[in-house]
């Protein structure tokens, strides 16, 4: 398992190099308030972020959505210079994105 992985909400994995889309809508998937992301591989959307509880206008959910988008290019960016593969998840906690090496996720020996 090379290159970089996005982390979806249901722990599945999509390869980085192979998005084609990523967009944010205005409200969570299942209400009309905070914000949701996701990417686009091979056609099919992946929901990254599903954030019901962010307050605020419909402006500022989506300027939040924005830079949430901007950090994960980001974090693209910086996972793909590291080498191994790297697994990119959300930490809704801290509205964040951190990066594992997939051999820690998976369990395996660092070599």
């Amino acid at each position: 398992m090379g290159g970089v992985w996005l982390r979806t909400i249901s722990h599945s994995l999509v390869r980085a190099d192979q998005i084609t889309e990523i967009a944010s809508a205005r409200g969570s998937v299942h209400e009309e308030s905070g914000y949701s992301l996701k990417v686009v591989v091979d056609g099919k959307g992946h929901v990254l972020i599903d954030n019901s509880d962010l307050p605020g206008t419909l402006a500022q959910r989506l300027d939040h959505a924005q830079q949430m988008q901007d950090a994960l290019l980001t974090a693209i960016d910086a996972a793909s210079a590291i080498g191994p593969a790297m697994v990119i998840s959300h930490e809704p906690d801290g509205e964040r994105w951190t990066l594992s090496a997939a051999a820690d996720l998976a369990g395996e020996p660092a070599s």
